[in-house]
């Protein structure tokens, strides 16, 4: 889990508490595929049910005043929300951004966001990244000349969201500087880019522990998280680097920039750690959020459920050859299970190597079983694949992918994963070696099959 892995992570939201107002939202989006749409924050969460034609008409209780997000199943868009807000919303789900208007207290708001969402848009990441510094410092310049130019034109109603958006406009430029050298890395595939001297230097004046420009701005956020991890020191392996950054997070007076740094280590829990016990503890007691407090708790449980010689999760999944095998119907044999998907390249290189093992092993007390964590839409190709690269050994199809309850019960998230389990049901390896792995032999050989 290296440290650059943090400078990629998506931004997500974390939590916040303070006293509520009471807003109404209303109006009609048509075209959605679930007929709902969502209105996230800062440890706020409301679904809303449309009604047969797309409309809807709600009071929602909201903790702050800040950036919001509104979502349907295939779109969403950031929304400001605060005190005294009557909004009502007109859009279509096949063309959202394009069609969404605003109309109603902090309506002129809400379409200075959707006109700067439709600017930022023009260029992807990949593309603004890839620029040379030149090209990429012109195009910045560009775009905040533009929305610079939309914000003097724009009469705001809200004295607050005038204030706090001209900070905002700055972030979004400090951003794209601070994130420049390690996405061209990135997007241009080079190794060792460095800008020159002429570049501009990160603002070290903005202050970025800050809980209502963290509200306000996603920009921010991204700054905030992208510096936290940057300016962490330490020296060794991956383990002092999750210390290091614990002792980081602990000195964090943002409760929500805490929230949202502990969200993205959140896979830090993790068996390979020998302390993860303690990294587990340490997150707990360092967020307010309940949902991520479930969510640490839940990978902590995982890895207890799953240690060796406990009994294993169960599966009674559709076999490729007609009928349902169960792991209870395999006892009385070691089971050494293949955890995969078509789509996974990783996966099917391993194929050859599982052929071998399966090969050198058979007739002997253990049972081989790839499952697969297809989608079950997806069913005809997993069997098509299956027969075209004459898979051996029992084949099966997961009943939810990812959140089929026996993948769920070992906590798995990346694929392949190998597990080995004992005649009596009780695992051997959770996460045991691949076949293309000297070691895979030398475990079973241990066990006399």
């Amino acid at each position: 889990m290296k440290k650059t892995i943090y400078l990629l992570l998506i931004i997500v939201l974390a939590s916040f508490t303070t006293s509520k107002e009471l807003i109404t939202i209303s109006g009609k989006i048509t075209n959605t595929e679930n007929g709902t749409i969502s209105i996230k924050g800062q440890s706020f969460e409301k679904e809303i049910k449309l009604n047969a034609d797309g409309s809807f008409s709600e009071n929602i209780s909201i903790a702050y005043d800040g950036i919001y997000t509104l979502e349907t199943s295939k779109n969403s868009l950031p929304i400001y929300l605060s005190k005294e807000t009557k909004l009502m919303l007109i859009a279509d789900d096949k063309v959202f951004n394009a069609s969404i208007k605003y109309k109603g207290i902090r309506s002129v708001e809400n379409e200075y966001i959707a006109k700067k969402s439709n600017i930022i848009s023009q260029i992807s990441d990949e593309e603004l990244y890839k620029l040379d510094e030149m090209e990429f410092l012109n195009k910045v310049n560009e775009i905040k000349t533009s929305i610079s130019a939309l914000y003097n034109k724009t009469k705001f109603t809200n004295d607050y969201f005038k204030e706090k958006e001209v900070a905002n406009i700055n972030y979004l430029e400090q951003k794209h500087f601070l994130f420049y050298e390690n996405y061209h890395n990135f997007y241009a595939h080079l190794k060792g880019f460095q800008v020159s001297d002429k570049f501009p230097k990160f603002d070290k004046k903005i202050d970025l522990d800050n809980d209502a420009d963290f509200l306000f701005s996603r920009e921010y956020q991204k700054l905030a998280v992208l510096k936290f991890f940057n300016n962490i020191k330490f020296d060794g392996t991956d383990i002092d680097f999750i210390i290091a950054k614990i002792n980081g997070i602990k000195a964090i007076k943002s409760q929500n920039l805490k929230n949202l740094i502990i969200q993205n280590s959140i896979y830090d829990v993790n068996v390979d750690y020998a302390n993860y016990e303690k990294i587990y503890q340490e997150y707990l007691s360092n967020t307010n959020n309940q949902k991520l407090k479930e969510s640490l708790t839940s990978i902590y449980n995982n890895i207890i459920a799953t240690q060796s010689y406990k009994a294993s999760p169960q599966f009674d999944y559709e076999n490729q050859k007609g009928g349902r095998t169960s792991l209870e119907s395999l006892k009385g044999k070691y089971v050494y299970i293949d955890v995969w998907a078509t789509w996974c390249g990783p996966c099917l290189k391993e194929v050859p190597s599982l052929k071998k093992v399966e090969e050198q092993y058979q007739g002997k007390n253990i049972q081989f079983v790839s499952i697969s964590v297809d989608n079950i839409k997806d069913r005809q190709k997993w069997s098509n694949l299956v027969n075209t690269k004459q898979l051996g050994g029992i084949q099966l199809l997961a009943d939810m992918d990812f959140n089929s309850e026996f993948i769920k019960g070992y906590g798995i998230k990346e694929i392949p994963r190998f597990i080995l389990i004992d005649p009596n049901g009780n695992i051997v390896n959770f996460d045991a070696p691949r076949p293309s792995d000297i070691k895979l032999i030398d475990l079973l050989n241990s066990l006399q099959l």
